[in-house]
C-alpha cells in the first residue's frame, strides 16, 4: 500500500466509505467520515466522493457490508474514475482481498491511512523504527493483496533476492525484518531510557501537553517557550515529542513536552508503537490537556483523549484542562462548556487570552512535588546555598554564628541533597516538676 500511495498521491482519486452502526451515537458515523476525509486529503489524495453506509444488521464476513451495497459502491468508484476505495472501519485481511478482487481497485482502511501519515511525518530514528515496525506487523497477514507495498518491494535489498515471490518466503522475510526492527528499537529505547533517567535526576518538574490532534498543542508550546515546533492546521502535524524549558512566574523552571496528538480509532498497534513517545505523559509531574473549543466535536475529543490516558495509566495525574481557541468559539458553546467543566481554563494561544492564568496554575502544580523545610548549612557550603536558590523557592535566609539558616520549599526529588542539613526543631524549655501540695503549704 505505501508504495502505491507514494507513487499515486498526486493523481489518486478516492471514494471514502463511512459506516454508521446501530451501536454508534446518532451522527457519529458522519463525523468520523469527515475526519477520514481530512486524513486522506493530508496525503495529497483527491476525494471524489464520500458515502455513509448505515448497517442495520451485523458485519458481513465477506465484504463487511452486503453484496448489493458492495456492487453499488464499486459502480460509484468506477463512475468517478477512482483508483482507491477507503473504508473508515477496519477491514480484515480477507475482506480487503475480497474487495480488491471484486473491484480491481486498491482498497484500504483508516488504519492504513494513519500508518501512511505517520510514515510521512516521522523524523527521529525512533519514530521511523516505530512506524516501520507497525507497518510490517500490519502487512504480515495481508501479503497476498494486490496493492501491498511489500509485494512491490520484492527483490529489493533486505526484502529478498531476485525471484523470491512465494508467499512463505515473503512471510519469512517480513518476520525477519520485524525481528530486526525490534532489536534496533530496543537499542534506541535503551538510549532513551538513559536520557530520561538523567532528566529525572534533575530537580526540574515536567508537564506533558496532550490532546486531540490539531487542538493547538504545538502552538501552545511555541507561544510559552519560544520553541520552533511545526504547528500546522493538519492532523498529526508533529509526531516526535519535543521538550523545552519554560520560566514560571516565580522564576522556577518547568520542562514542557509536546506529544503526538490523539485521534478516534487510532490503531492499537500505533498506540503500542508510540509508547515511548507517550511515555513522556506517564513520567510527567502533571498534564496540560488542550482542547479545540471551536470544534463541534470537542466533547468527543475530550473523551477520546481521556480514554487513551486511561490506557497509559495516566488519567489520574494532576491535570489542567485548557479549552483553546476561545477567540473563534461562539458564546453559547463557551457557556455550556464552562458549566460542564468549571475547573477548566479557557485560553487563546492566538491572542494570548488566559495564558497568564495557565502559567499560574502550572506554578501551583509544580510546587506540589516540593516540601517545606528549614535548613542549617555550614559556612563552607555556600555552593549548596546557591544550588538551593536554583532548585526551589527560598523564603528566608539568615547568616548565623553556627551556619546559614534557610527556610523554603524544595523538590522532593532532591531530598537526599538537603536532608542532612534539616534544622532541628526548637526544643521547649524543660518545666520544673510541680511541688506536692503539702510542700507548698509549708
Amino acid at each position: 500500500m505505501a508504495d502505491f500511495l507514494t507513487d499515486q498521491k498526486k493523481t489518486s482519486r478516492a471514494l471514502l466509505v463511512g459506516v454508521q452502526t446501530f451501536d454508534m451515537a446518532s451522527g457519529e458515523g458522519a463525523e468520523l467520515l469527515g475526519e477520514l476525509k481530512e486524513l486522506v486529503e493530508n496525503l495529497g489524495i483527491v476525494v471524489a466522493r464520500t458515502v455513509l453506509v448505515t448497517m442495520r444488521a451485523g458485519e458481513q464476513p465477506k465484504f463487511l457490508i452486503g453484496t448489493g451495497k458492495t456492487a453499488e459502491l464499486i459502480a460509484l468508484a468506477k463512475e468517478d474514475e477512482c483508483d482507491l476505495i477507503v473504508f473508515d472501519k477496519e477491514l480484515s485481511p480477507a475482506q480487503q482481498r475480497n474487495w480488491e478482487e471484486e473491484s480491481g481497485l486498491a482498497v484500504i482502511d483508516r488504519q492504513e491511512v494513519i500508518l501512511e501519515i505517520f510514515a510521512d511525518r516521522a523524523q527521529t530514528r525512533e519514530a521511523v523504527l516505530q512506524v516501520a515496525l507497525a507497518r510490517m506487523e500490519y502487512s504480515l497477514p495481508r501479503l497476498t493483496r494486490a496493492w501491498t507495498h511489500l509485494s512491490r518491494q520484492r527483490g529489493k535489498g533486505a526484502m529478498g533476492g531476485e525471484g523470491e515471490t512465494q508467499l512463505e518466503q515473503d512471510r519469512r522475510l517480513v518476520r525477519d525484518r520485524i525481528a530486526h526492527l525490534k532489536r534496533e528499537l530496543e537499542q534506541v529505547l535503551l538510549q532513551r531510557e538513559v536520557q530520561r533517567r538523567r532528566r529525572m535526576r534533575k530537580p526540574v518538574p515536567g508537564a506533558a501537553i496532550v490532546g486531540y490532534t490539531n487542538a493547538g498543542k504545538s502552538s501552545l508550546l511555541n507561544k510559552l517557550t519560544g520553541a520552533q515546533v511545526l504547528a500546522a492546521d493538519k492532523l498529526f502535524a508533529t509526531l516526535d515529542p519535543t521538550t523545552r524549558q519554560l520560566a514560571l512566574p516565580d522564576g522556577r523552571t518547568l520542562l514542557m513536552t509536546d506529544t503526538v496528538g490523539f485521534i478516534r480509532r487510532l490503531p492499537h498497534r500505533l498506540v503500542e508503537a508510540f509508547k515511548a513517545t507517550l511515555e513522556e505523559v506517564v513520567v510527567s509531574d502533571f498534564i496540560i490537556h488542550v482542547l479545540d473549543v471551536a470544534n463541534p466535536n470537542v466533547e468527543h475529543h475530550f473523551a477520546t483523549t481521556m480514554e487513551v490516558l486511561g490506557e497509559l495509566g495516566a488519567a489520574e495525574k494532576p491535570m489542567i484542562i485548557a479549552f483553546n481557541k476561545v477567540d473563534a468559539a461562539d458564546p453559547q458553546t463557551l457557556a455550556v462548556l464552562r458549566a460542564r467543566h468549571p475547573e477548566a481554563l479557557f485560553i487563546s494561544v492566538h491572542t494570548g487570552e488566559g495564558l497568564d492564568r495557565l502559567l499560574a496554575r502550572c506554578a501551583e502544580l509544580a510546587i506540589d512535588d516540593q516540601m517545606s523545610a528549614e535548613l542549617l548549612l555550614p559556612h563552607d557550603r555556600y555552593d549548596l546555598v546557591a544550588k538551593l536558590h536554583q532548585l526551589g523557592t527560598v523564603a528566608e535566609q539568615d547568616t548565623r554564628d553556627d551556619g546559614v539558616f534557610i527556610r523554603g520549599r524544595f523538590p522532593l526529588k532532591q531530598r537526599a541533597l538537603f536532608e542532612p542539613f534539616l534544622a532541628p526543631a526548637p526544643t521547649a524549655p524543660k518545666r520544673k516538676p510541680a511541688r506536692p501540695a503539702a510542700a507548698r503549704a509549708r
